[in-house]
Parts: structure tokens; C-alpha cells; sequence
């Protein structure tokens, strides 16, 4: 079965995660395994302990006495219990995370000296946590928001954090607006209503007051916002940083981050439900791929300007709220992340990870980007009444590198330092500062000139032009999903000023989508246009541009829904067929029980569903196949549960397939006069929905090629779930049709 699939190669994959990983090892030496069959119960302080579930008490076998305070176990236990939580993060309190490696297919010794840039011999570790931005930690994965794409690689010259998100911009251009652009996101101070959502006056009070959000809220209101997995979004460095190189010359750049699985997104009423359905669904997601040796990776690009080409632009290039055109600055690829060990522990490292935008390392450095400049200061300084001063001792956030400083002392500080001295310069001149040539961090010594005043620079006062670029450049379902997130947002706004004003903000960058937004919410409809468009796209920016290379199923999770009766020959065959390209086949049925297939004997093993069909939900995988089987269509058919399956992941988009008798089954679900449905040999595929009423065994093959011409049915169904949604279906009006 496919939970059997998702665990036997656990233990294995992580032997082989961590054969050349510096960091692994690092870390084994803090390891403990529960599972020692070697190991008693000890108290913290090293003494074993023969009861653990009886404070000790005076007390008979008649009577029930006092417990005693003198009982160090007991003490000891309920102690620890009660301080086990730390401070969450006050933003990015949702996580997960894994570790995994780089490396280095293309040296950038042009641009920078570092090391990790350079050298295409090395592996370099590396921790990577997701997180979502506005939610608590006990939050559904799948709400609407930022996601949080931060990175630790533990390099051989300390550890560089690149501390990103999916999206390329953010809401503000300077650091002192942090606290308020959080604070209007986060639920409201007088009701603490609501969690996890921007969908609320305060957000949208803030984002119309401040201009300067325009581009980073049409890009919230987009699929981005509603990932359909972590392994499946990209990440983004957002600042502008510096490259030095060893001639002394700097170059501004920005990291990009691209997935190999390409960039994917739920619809919005599906990650809705699964918010309720299965609230850990992105780390689920996540830990699952990982287990099962699907290793998600990424691309890793730069984009460089060397210093002196950095004013040509209409905006300035140490904007947050704005991206670099590919077309005026192309990605240069040189690298690769792969994510392929999940975590021992969750509290002691992903909870525990600390990242800071200061940690970079010989070749990298900071700009002027104002954002940046606050962020260096936040981030360190938030871990210290998180974790405390000595958080960069903790396992996780130790480099693999030597330490050695005269920092002491502090709370839980863990390292041990032999010596007379603790300062320098001393009388024995130990621990002296490093020389360049030794690999020290040299700070480049860049001219500043400026007069000391609250002000930015001229090109930053403009916020719409780059908000326009990116909404011209969607599909028309991308388009589409935007207008109904804003129409969302805004009607869950109750007070008129806040949404009349931000339909005012929209019209800004295009006319007939505030007259969408205004239309559903309530505002006035707007007649005319504020503001002369550009009318200019660019690449890079819509989801549609990031399809994988080559189609591919690997990692979906497929439903096949049968009943007692199924055909046997079309159920093995899919799932061999599936199971062959890398795709997740999961068995959905009345009841999670032996189920037997047609003329099959009722006393012999049958097979036993994943889940039944009330255990799960279609928002839980990403296509839906129902093979053959009178009987098992009948019962199918019969069932309303059953048929909102199919139904909910016709309306989501997902591909759908189905062979014999199952043919039936779907065209009672969706029988729409625009569909059309197999009545033969011949395949059909209607808007993603691919059937064949007679399918010979030899059909279910398992070398397929999943192309847009096959002609065979598990070509054709292959292909399908490998486009992730039918948007051409949602175009059609089609989706919308079906009560799901």
C-alpha cells in the first residue's frame, strides 16, 4: 500500500542523507535514539528511576495520603513540563523543516571570492525551514499568506543564512514599518479575531495608507499565496545584497531559488478546506516526499550588477517592494539545493533554528537596502529572548567550522574555554584576529555621503508601476483568481472606508478589475481609469512560467476509489503505472477493510483500503481514479460521499480518470452538455477528464511516456495529473457548474 511505500526506505534514506554531511555528524554527538533498547528511565540528573507514574505519597493500600514535596522525580517532571514552551516567533510561527545539501555546478569567481560560490568541489549542509508569516504556531498550513523560504548553509567559513521568502517583494521599503505592517496583519487587538488571515480591516486599512504595499499585495492576492506544497514554490533572497570578488570588485545581487517539480498552486476553496481538513497538510507534504526518497530540489540563480550600473533603472534596485526584470537583469543558474533528511527532533531543530541576514560569510555582504539594514538588527535580536545569548551554541545553529572568541559567560552557554585570558590584545597573543589571507571577513570599503535625515531616495516614492508589470503579466486564470481573492479579502471587511478606499487603490493599476472587485464587495464601481498604464509584461512572473522541463507525475498523490466488485486487472494496472513514474497511489473505499474485487473468494486476503471514503477528502490528492467493476460502481453510485469525491475534484481542477464501468460513474457526477465521455476503445480526454469504456490488460503498461500526443489511456491520464489543474475547465465556466 502506499503507507508502506512512504516507510520502507526511511532509515535508509537517512543513512545515505547523511554519509557526507558535516552537519549530520555535528549533530550525533547531541543524538539520542528512544528507540536503544538499552536505555532506562533517568531523571536529568543522571539517576534511574523505577516509577514515573506515582508521585510518592504517605499513603496505605486502605487509604489515600498527602504527597510529599520532598519527591525530586516528581518535582523534576512536572518542572520540566511546565517550562517546555519558549517564546514563538512573532511572525513565521508556522514551520517546517529539513535538511539537505548544495552545490555548486558553475563557479561565480567573477562576481565573489566566497568559498560556497566558487568552489564546485564542495557539499555544503544545509537546514531549510518553511514557514507561513502571519499565524500562530498552532495555525493551519494552508492559509493565505507569505511563505517563508529561509535557509542556513553551514559552510566551511561560517554559516550563511539566507533568510527569504516565495514571493520576490515586500509589503514596506524601510524596517521602522515592521512592527506596524505586522501588527495590522495580525488579529485584531480587541477581539484577537482573526488568526492566520489578512482578510480583516486592520490589514487592508494599512495596505491602502501605505502605497508603497501596492505591488506586494497583488502579489499576496495570487496563487503564490496558496502553495500547493513547499517542495513546489520558489524562494526568494527579496533583499539586495553585495558580491565582492577577489579583485576587490563589488556587484549587487539577488538569490533566486526555482523548484525542479515546478511552481504550483491549490485553488482557493481547496486550500480553504483542507485548512480544516488537514491543517498540518504542507508538512505532511513535506516529511512524506522526504521519506519516500522523493528529494525535493531547487535551482539556484543569481542576478548580479556590477557597482556603478546600479542607477540606470526607473526604480531603485535597493527596493524591497520591487523586483528585478529578467529581461533588463537575466538569472544566471549556478546551483543546486536538494532537501533529503527530515529532522530527529522537531522543537530542537526546526523549532530551535535561528536565522539572521547578518550571517553571511568572505564574498558576500550588505547594501543600503533599508529594509536589509533593519533586518540585520531584528533578527539577531529576537533570538536573544527567544532562545537567549548563547543560541548559536544550540546544535542546530552551530557552524561546522571552528569557534573562537572571547564572548563568555551568559545564560546556558555550553562551551568550555581553557585558558588564562578572556580578551584581547593579551600578554600571550593568543586567538589574535584573522588576516584576509587567513579567510578573514573584510568589510568593502564602500564611499558614503549623504546628509543624516529621515528620507529616502527619489525613485522609491513610486509603487504602482511595478503592481501593473506583474497583474499584465498573469494568465487569464491567474487573472481571475486574483479578482476573487481581492473580492474575498475585502468582504470580510465590514467597515465601507476600508474597502471602498482600497477598490480606489485597485482601479490604480487596472479598471476592469476594480469594477470585478467593486461589484462583488459592495463599493462603488468605478467609471474610469486613475492612472495612464504602461501596458508592459515581463517573464518570470506568472506560475506559467515555471512548468517542469519535462512532464512528470513524480510525488502526486492519486485517489483510486473502488468498492467491493472493482476490476482487479485496471486497479493493479493504474497503480503499477503510477507506482512507475513516482506518483503516490492511494486506495479510497466505503471502508478501510478487506475489499475484494470482482469474482474474487471473500475468504482469501483482498486488499485493505488506505482510508475510507469519510477518513479522507479529493482535497487530499491531486487526481482521482475509478476503474471498472458492476459492482463496485453500483455500490459507488449510491453513495454521496462517493460522488462529491468526484465532483469537488472536478470543481478543483484536478485531473480525473476512469476505465470501464468507472466511465459511467463520472459522467453521472459531471454530466455537463460540454463533456464528453469514452463509449469504446477510443480515450477520451474532456477538459482533464480522460476515460476509456474498454481498456485491454496490455493497456495498463508501466513504460509510459507522459506526453500531450499519447494516445493511449494512461498516457493521456498521466499527462493530465502532470499539468496539475485543468485551468482550460475553469476557463470554460465548467468548474463552477458542479455543487461541490
Amino acid at each position: 500500500m502506499a503507507s508502506e511505500i512512504l516507510g520502507n526506505v526511511s532509515e535508509k534514506v537517512k543513512n545515505m542523507a547523511g554519509e557526507q554531511n558535516k552537519k549530520i555528524a555535528q549533530l550525533s554527538a547531541n543524538t539520542k535514539d528512544v528507540h536503544d533498547g538499552s536505555h532506562r528511565i533517568t531523571s536529568d540528573y543522571g539517576v534511574k528511576q523505577n516509577d514515573t507514574d506515582h508521585w510518592l505519597a504517605a499513603t496505605s493500600e486502605d487509604k489515600q495520603g498527602p504527597q510529599l514535596l520532598e519527591d525530586p522525580f516528581g518535582r523534576e517532571k512536572i518542572h520540566r513540563f511546565d517550562h517546555e514552551r519558549i517564546p514563538e516567533r512573532v511572525v513565521h510561527a508556522r514551520g517546517a523543516g529539513a535538511f539537505g545539501k548544495f552545490t555548486l555546478n558553475e563557479s561565480a569567481a567573477d562576481v565573489s571570492k566566497a568559498g560556497i560560490l566558487t568552489d564546485t568541489s564542495r557539499e555544503t549542509p544545509v537546514f531549510l525551514r518553511f514557514s507561513t508569516v502571519l499565524g500562530s504556531r498552532g495555525s493551519a498550513d494552508t492559509v493565505r499568506d507569505v511563505r517563508g523560504f529561509a535557509v542556513k548553509f553551514y559552510t566551511e567559513e561560517g554559516n550563511w543564512d539566507i533568510v527569504g521568502n516565495n514571493i520576490p517583494v515586500f509589503f514596506i521599503q524601510d524596517a521602522m514599518k515592521f512592527p506596524d505592517v505586522i501588527h495590522a496583519g495580525k488579529p485584531e487587538p480587541d477581539s484577537e479575531i482573526p488568526q492566520a488571515q489578512s482578510a480583516h480591516n486592520n490589514f487592508w486599512d494599512f495596505q491602502y495608507l501605505h502605497p508603497e504595499t501596492t505591488h506586494m499585495h497583488f502579489w499576496a492576492m495570487s496563487d503564490r499565496a496558496i502553495p500547493r506544497s513547499y517542495r513546489m514554490m520558489q524562494g526568494f533572497g527579496v533583499n539586495t545584497y553585495t558580491l565582492v570578488n577577489d579583485k576587490g570588485e563589488r556587484h549587487f545581487v539577488k538569490f533566486h531559488f526555482t523548484p525542479e517539480l515546478g511552481v504550483h498552486s491549490f485553488v482557493w476553496d481547496e486550500a480553504l478546506k483542507i485548512a480544516g481538513q488537514d491543517p498540518d497538510f504542507h508538512r505532511k507534504d513535506l516529511w512524506q516526499a522526504i521519506e519516500a526518497g522523493s528529494y525535493p530540489k531547487w535551482k539556484f540563480g543569481i542576478q548580479t550588477l556590477k557597482e556603478g550600473e546600479e542607477d540606470q533603472f526607473d526604480f531603485d534596485i535597493l527596493d524591497a517592494t520591487k523586483i528585478w526584470p529578467e529581461e533588463l537583469v537575466p538569472i544566471r543558474y549556478i546551483g543546486q539545493l536538494e532537501l533529503n533528511r527530515n529532522p530527529d527532533e522537531y522543537f530542537t531543530q526546526t523549532e530551535q533554528v535561528a536565522f539572521c541576514t547578518s550571517h553571511v560569510v568572505p564574498g558576500i555582504g550588505f547594501s543600503d537596502d533599508p529594509l536589509l539594514q533593519g533586518r540585520n538588527f531584528s533578527y539577531h535580536d529576537t533570538q536573544l529572548s527567544r532562545l537567549g545569548v548563547n543560541w548559536q551554541e544550540l546544535p542546530i545553529n552551530k557552524p561546522v567550522c571552528p569557534v573562537m572568541n572571547f564572548n563568555r559567560d551568559g545564560a546556558m552557554r555550553h562551551t568550555i574555554t581553557k585558558g588564562k585570558v578572556n580578551y584581547w590584545p593579551n600578554r600571550f597573543e593568543t586567538v589574535p584576529p584573522a588576516k584576509e589571507e587567513e579567510g578573514a571577513y573584510i568589510d568593502y570599503p564602500a564611499k558614503v555621503a549623504g546628509i543624516k535625515q529621515r528620507l529616502h531616495s527619489k525613485k522609491f516614492k513610486e509603487h504602482k508601476n511595478q503592481a501593473e508589470l506583474f497583474y499584465n503579466s498573469m494568465s487569464e486564470p491567474e487573472k481571475s483568481h486574483i479578482k476573487a481573492a481581492f473580492a474575498f479579502e475585502l468582504d470580510h471587511c465590514d467597515d465601507p472606508v476600508v474597502y471602498k478606499r482600497m477598490v480606489e487603490r485597485i482601479v490604480e493599476i487596472d479598471l476592469e478589475l476594480a469594477q470585478g472587485v467593486a461589484e462583488m464587495v459592495g463599493a462603488d464601481i468605478p467609471q474610469e481609469a486613475t492612472r495612464q498604464k504602461h501596458n508592459k509584461k515581463a517573464k518570470g512572473l506568472s506560475q506559467m512560467d515555471f512548468l517542469p522541463t519535462t512532464p512528470t507525475i513524480a510525488t502526486r498523490m492519486v485517489a483510486i476509489l473502488i468498492a467491493d466488485g472493482y476490476d482487479k486487472v485496471a486497479y493493479n494496472g493504474i497503480k503499477a503505472a503510477l507506482t512507475a513514474q513516482g506518483a503516490l497511489p492511494f486506495t479510497i473505499s466505503p471502508r478501510r477493510n478487506k475489499i475484494f474485487a470482482d469474482g474474487e473468494d471473500k475468504s482469501g486476503d483482498g486488499i485493505v483500503a488506505d482510508h475510507h471514503l469519510e477518513g479522507q477528502r479529493s482535497t487530499m490528492y491531486d487526481s482521482v481514479f475509478i476503474p471498472g467493476g458492476e459492482k463496485s460502481v453500483a455500490t459507488l453510485s449510491k453513495s454521496g460521499r462517493a460522488i462529491h469525491w468526484v465532483r469537488e475534484a472536478f470543481g478543483h481542477l484536478k485531473a480525473i480518470g476512469a476505465t470501464g464501468e468507472g466511465v459511467a460513474f463520472v459522467k453521472q457526477c459531471v454530466e455537463l452538455p460540454e463533456m464528453e465521455f469514452s463509449t469504446s476503445t477510443d480515450v477520451k480526454n474532456s477538459y482533464g477528464v480522460v476515460t476509456a469504456a474498454k481498456v485491454s490488460p496490455d493497456g495498463f503498461k508501466e513504460a509510459i511516456k507522459i506526453a500531450k500526443e499519447a494516445a493511449d489511456f494512461v498516457g493521456q491520464y498521466t499527462y493530465a495529473i502532470s499539468c496539475h489543474k485543468n485551468f482550460e475547465r475553469e476557463i470554460a465556466g465548467l468548474s463552477t457548474m458542479v455543487a461541490y
